[in-house]
């Protein structure tokens, strides 16, 4: 998400204004019908623009500036202690197909999990429930049963909406938010994960 609040960054300035990231974090997680930069933009400016030329650009220097990423650190570790354990795991996302799975294919992720469930899966994207409930569907077990882990707060509203248990991670965008209604919030994938093995192997 970084890099895509960058090139949004990198719009508004060009344009003589700023774009702060607590304005931002509105739509992490879910998309521009919850909060628009496009709009907010316009707004600012009185200006209307060419929005897919605009995206378009910024795309290319999204993958770009994301050439040569690697997993978040300590996501492989708690992938592979879940799959030693047998803990089947899927990967909910309000983004598109394309981009998701490309990114599990290029970290080499795909094989960790049992389901991939994106925009266009369900009815609505996060924060509606529906995305989190297709997942809990595909992997046959109750959404109340499932533990969900979020880095963005409408991620954390949907999987509460859906009856899910949700811990939530904060990402250097969204840690300026409080996650109250996370069931837990923890400081790292490496904390999360300690208490998630503690719990299981008691």
């Amino acid at each position: 998400e970084w890099p895509i609040y960058q090139s949004w960054l990198r719009v508004f300035q060009t344009e003589g204004h700023d774009l702060a990231v607590e304005d931002y974090v509105q739509c992490i997680g879910s998309d521009f019908e919850v909060w628009s930069p496009e709009k907010l933009l316009e707004e600012l400016t009185g200006k209307t623009y060419d929005w897919p030329t605009i995206n378009a650009a910024r795309q290319v220097e999204i993958e770009s500036d994301l050439e040569g990423v690697d997993p978040l650190e300590g996501i492989v570790e708690l992938l592979d202690w879940l799959q030693a354990k047998h803990i089947p795991a899927a990967v909910v996302s309000s983004s598109t197909h394309r981009w998701v799975d490309m990114w599990l294919e290029t970290l080499n992720l795909l094989p960790y999990f049992k389901e991939v469930v994106c925009r266009g899966d369900a009815p609505k994207i996060k924060p509606a429930p529906d995305l989190y409930l297709e997942g809990a569907k595909r992997l046959h077990i109750p959404a109340e049963q499932c533990l969900v882990i979020e880095d963005s707060l409408n991620g954390v509203r949907s999987a509460k909406s859906a009856g899910c248990l949700a811990f939530a991670v904060p990402s250097r965008l969204t840690n300026c938010l409080k996650f109250d209604i996370a069931d837990k919030a923890f400081s790292s994938i490496e904390e999360m994960a300690s208490e998630l093995k503690t719990v299981f192997e008691k």
